[in-house]
């Protein structure tokens, strides 16, 4: 039993011991592990370290050639401002001695030339002196005789001057202007104003007027007064004339005599009740003309009323021109002109439709026809500067912008153009009466001859009384006061024709 116990313990003792020793191998063999593992660590952060060390040494190289650069770069661009300083210095240094050079050279000229002028001075005091002593005249006797000369020569001079820069602007103005207006007119193309508001009836036969007259008279009293007319029955054959200053009241009766004769049945009734059927025709036509004016001009929103007044235009004449077909055409006209000038094509539109706006009641109110349209114009909302367009075209106003003057253009290239009217053989030789009067009252007028059907007047003037420059005023105040006392049609040339001769005898 006690054997089998000291086995047992034996047995434990040598367990513990063979435990001590295997923990004991195991502990060593960890620590030798860890060191392993401690060595490897420090080897490899030794090794990062070095690679660490390298790269910073590297980019500290780097950067120092980089500075090192650009502090080279910086010392040549200062090295090469230096020189650009250097060399503007020296140009600098070269200018002012240039300039002082000049300056010395200008200060020994200006001593030469005040050195000059002291002897001008002297020599002309001298020449004075001999010309008082040759010609027995004082000094200031001279001087008037030398500046009447002076005077003489620049005022013809001045006159030379003059005619040259009017002609070559006349030049350039009637090229431009023939160019612009003959274009306008190639475009408006309108037919010749052959129109003419008759006031003649036509009748079947001779018996007929006694129709007209009626017992007593009553017919054709009765027609007067209703139609507010006067009706002339003289020797011509199948015709009586109708006279009235309304050319609207006149159409009525026209229409109105020429149905009844038709018809055959003339009395009072009939002549009552045909005047209103046709009254009442002549307004709708009336309208209807206004209408088709504006919408031919172009002319859109004028007030009801003036489109009436406008067609009423369609019975009024001038110098054989229909007035309405007038106004269209000047309408055009003044459109075109304003576009190849840059003015207002609206405006100048309607400045040439309503010019002649008066003319249509100027009958029944007193004034000018300008002044009526202008103000039935304004009355009804038409643009002010239309208003002024109508007033001014006749110059009875003051024309206040481009399209009046274009309005009046048109006006006058509608109404001289070939064929658009015509002028009575009595006006016509009037108006050459009064241009050669007109121009013979002028002081220094020896004669003067109307040409050209009185499209130019030419005037010969006494050379010893009318110099050149005279002449030249003399043409310009001629034309003005045609301009401001007369109505004709287009433009008159003015000529005023001087002429020196030198006569003498070899004996």
């Amino acid at each position: 039993m006690e054997n089998s116990q000291l086995i047992l313990l034996g047995a434990a003792l040598a367990g513990a011991t063979l435990g001590f020793l295997v923990k004991h191998l195991q502990v060593q063999s960890a620590k030798r592990r860890n060191k392993e593992e401690a060595g490897r660590i420090i080897t490899q952060a030794k090794e990062e370290a070095k690679t660490i060390e390298l790269k910073a040494k590297n980019e500290a190289l780097e950067t120092r050639q980089r500075a090192e650069g650009d502090v080279e770069r910086k010392r040549k661009d200062l090295s090469r401002e230096d020189d650009r300083l250097r060399s503007r210095r020296t140009e600098l240094d070269q200018r002012t001695e240039k300039l002082e050079e000049r300056d010395q050279s200008l200060n020994k000229r200006q001593s030469a030339l005040d050195k000059r002028t002291t002897e001008m001075d002297e020599l002309r005091s001298e020449i004075v002196k001999k010309l008082e002593t040759v010609s027995s005249m004082k000094r200031e006797e001279a001087r008037k005789v030398l500046m009447d000369e002076v005077e003489r020569e620049s005022r013809n001079d001045m006159a030379r001057i003059m005619r040259q820069i009017e002609a070559e602007a006349k030049e350039e103005g009637d090229r431009r202007g023939r160019n612009i207006i003959a274009m306008a007119i190639q475009r408006v193309a309108s037919e010749h104003a052959g129109e003419i508001t008759t006031s003649v009836v036509a009748l079947p036969s001779d018996e007929m007027k006694g129709r007209i007259i009626g017992r007593n008279g009553r017919n054709i009293r009765s027609f007067e007064q209703a139609a507010g007319v006067d009706v002339i029955v003289d020797d011509t054959p199948e015709a009586v004339t109708i006279s009235s200053f309304d050319p609207v009241r006149r159409e009525v009766a026209r229409r109105s005599l020429e149905k009844l004769v038709l018809d055959g049945r003339i009395h009072p009734a009939s002549i009552e009740k045909e005047l209103k059927k046709q009254q009442d025709e002549v307004d709708k036509a009336i309208v209807e003309a206004g209408e088709q004016a504006v919408y031919d001009a172009g002319v859109p929103s004028l007030h009801k009323e003036i489109v009436k007044v406008l067609g009423r235009l369609k019975y009024r004449t001038s110098y054989g021109q229909n007035q309405l077909h007038h106004a269209v055409e000047s309408s055009k006209i003044a459109a075109m002109i304003a576009a190849e000038l840059g003015a207002d094509v609206e405006i100048a539109k309607a400045g040439g439709l309503l010019h002649d706006l008066g003319k249509a009641i100027d009958a029944n109110v007193e004034g000018t026809h300008a002044a009526i349209g202008a103000e039935l114009a304004k009355r009804h909302g038409v643009n002010p500067v239309v208003v002024n367009a109508i007033a001014s075209h006749h110059h009875e106003a003051e024309q206040e912008s481009v399209e009046a003057i274009i309005v009046e253009a048109a006006d006058a290239i509608s109404g001289s153009r070939p064929g658009a009217r015509r002028e009575s053989l009595e006006q016509y030789i009037k108006r050459i009466k009064a241009l050669e009067d007109l121009a013979n009252s002028y002081k220094g007028v020896t004669q003067s001859y109307a040409l050209q059907a009185g499209r130019e007047v030419r005037i010969i003037v006494r050379p010893e009384d009318i110099d050149d420059l005279e002449a030249a005023r003399m043409a310009r105040d001629i034309a003005k006061q045609i301009e401001d006392t007369m109505q004709y049609p287009g433009q008159i040339k003015v000529t005023v024709l001087r002429e020196t001769r030198a006569v003498d005898f070899a004996k």
